[in-house]
């Protein structure tokens, strides 16, 4: 359970640095970010490269991983926290769904209650009642991250399935996308070595590995329905909280009745 709940307070306090800290070029942050989350990725699994590698994957991988990064700032400045965390871990709804057709999986009918109660959820977080409620560019960033994640978990899934290394394959994604945000942070010609940006890059990207490996770690001594429904239920209550005791976002009703229904949708989904 130790590995669990510092694997949620991670993924947490990356959402929290990135709001607290809004920084005003997204992308040297992120070169920073994944030139850290590589190193670590590299003395943590240490990963064997004497395997084929598919490499359209990688590229793939490496382009979209920042691109939801930028939408998980955007998403944060716009939506707010407590909306944003529901999100990222209502994202499974979408890989079930690609699983199911993509994959074949087959599950059981409470998984497809928790689906659709997923799908409620999302729809109430984005629900639009009038101009005090969610913006526009706010519910876009919001189904952007949403729909983020889930392609990015169905491609590792996919990955996996030919049978390639998890640590070897995650290390090259995150070399890939550390030169894909330098190249493009050179060409904007955005201040890389500036001192707010290299502490801010280097500690969410600590954050960042810090999340993945340790709910790696909490599978090997716990259940994978045990981590996957604490770790969820950890992050969405987390969330909830330091938004809004710390940032002092509104809880609405609606908002408060698709938290409930999420929390629920995790519980099913199991």
């Amino acid at each position: 359970m130790f590995f669990i709940l510092f694997a949620a307070l991670s993924s947490v306090g990356v959402s929290v640095l990135l709001k607290r800290y809004a920084p005003t070029y997204i992308l040297p942050v992120l070169v920073w970010n994944y030139f850290i989350a590589t190193i670590l990725c590299f003395l943590w699994f240490k990963p064997q490269f004497n395997q084929s590698i598919v490499w359209w994957l990688i590229v793939v991988c490496s382009t979209l991983l920042p691109t939801i990064f930028y939408l998980l700032a955007q998403s944060l400045k716009h939506a707010g926290l407590v909306k944003t965390e529901i999100a990222q871990r209502l994202s499974v709804v979408l890989s079930l769904c690609a699983a199911y057709f993509i994959f074949n999986d087959h599950f059981a009918g409470t998984k497809l209650l928790g689906i659709g109660l997923g799908m409620v959820a999302i729809g109430g977080l984005v629900f639009k009642k009038d101009k005090s409620s969610i913006t526009t560019q706010g519910m876009l960033s919001l189904l952007c991250v949403w729909v983020g994640y889930a392609t990015v978990d169905v491609l590792l899934k996919y990955n996996s399935s030919l049978g390639q290394n998890f640590a070897t394959s995650l290390n090259l994604i995150f070399l890939g996308a550390c030169i894909v945000t330098l190249i493009s942070t050179m060409i904007k010609k955005q201040p890389l070595l500036n001192q707010k940006t290299v502490g801010l890059g280097l500690g969410i990207g600590t954050l960042n590995f810090l999340n993945i490996a340790l709910y790696v770690m909490a599978h090997r001594f716990n259940a994978p329905s045990t981590v996957f429904l604490t770790m969820n239920l950890s992050v969405v209550l987390l969330g909830t909280v330091v938004g809004i005791f710390y940032f002092k976002e509104k809880l609405t009703p609606i908002m408060g009745v698709s938290l409930v229904i999420a929390l629920g949708a995790i519980g099913f989904l199991v």
